[in-house]
């Protein structure tokens, strides 16, 4: 028979909350603190509130980049994932993207540059400032692949199309230089 030592349950390991569920079972959730009202929301939370379709969610995207919110790059892909529209998102993925390359932080560089990989995949289409802030952005990105993978070729940069498919052989530009100096010179 066992005594009431063995039949307890085993100690909850050190830095696990009181509410939490336990391997053997479920406990109970913790009531909210009593100023949780007052908290800043929870990136997920942000995410979500700013993120989603509709005209709302844009214009408090685009008070967020006015506020200088350290999360609106999340809300910006975010919105990439979920709109429809890809002329709503682009303008704000360019505005994500200045803003990163003004910035020193890695972290707001690299979501400007996924924000743009997602809406070139989901939408098939980039615009022109999109291409030129990507421009001054290091190769071989998120962005970049999709572009490449995702957006018509004929809509592509030759900057992209060098990076993707190397330099071209000196004899080939050699041979195209001979046809071309020929095709001129009427010989």
């Amino acid at each position: 028979m066992p005594t009431p030592d063995e039949t307890a349950a085993p100690p909850q390991p050190l830095g696990e909350a009181e509410g939490a569920p336990s391997p053997g079972g479920s406990a109970a959730a913790l009531p909210p603190p009593p100023d949780a009202d007052l908290a800043a929301p929870s990136p997920r939370a942000w995410i979500r509130a700013n993120a989603s379709p509709g005209p709302g969610p844009r214009s408090q995207i685009d008070a967020a980049f006015e506020r200088g919110e350290e999360l609106v790059g999340v809300a910006v892909i975010g919105l990439a994932l979920t709109h429809p529209d890809p002329t709503a998102i682009l303008p704000r993925v360019a505005r994500a993207l200045d803003r990163a390359l003004e910035s020193s932080d890695p972290r707001l560089r690299h979501q400007g540059i996924v924000a743009l990989a997602h809406t070139a995949r989901l939408h098939r289409t980039v615009d022109r400032r999109c291409l030129d802030l990507l421009r001054r952005c290091p190769r071989g990105s998120e962005a970049d692949d999709d572009l490449w993978a995702y957006v018509p070729r004929r809509r592509l940069p030759w900057w992209l199309w060098r990076h993707r498919l190397g330099e071209p052989p000196r004899r080939w530009l050699r041979r195209v230089g001979k046809a071309l100096s020929g095709a001129r010179g009427g010989g």
